[in-house]
């Protein structure tokens, strides 16, 4: 049985899965650094007009985004 395909696959997805959570990690970064200039409600904003996404899926950002603000300063 061939599974050259399949390894391929595997490797292509298992790479986009490392680049998205790299990109998710730089997301939170920028959230934090925004935090750090204005309120909770204008980052809010501000992410929101420049990703488009919904309202709660913001809040989770920044809940994380925070969270990992927190880790970064112990």
């Amino acid at each position: 049985m061939d599974t050259a395909k399949l390894e391929l696959a595997v490797q292509r997805y298992r790479d986009a899965e490392k680049a998205l959570d790299a990109a998710a990690a730089d997301v939170r970064a920028e959230i934090v650094i925004l935090l750090e200039s204005g309120s909770e409600r204008e980052v809010q904003a501000q992410v929101g007009q420049v990703t488009g996404w919904p309202p709660r899926q913001i809040r989770l950002l920044v809940k994380a985004a925070r969270k990992q603000a927190r880790a970064g300063r112990r």
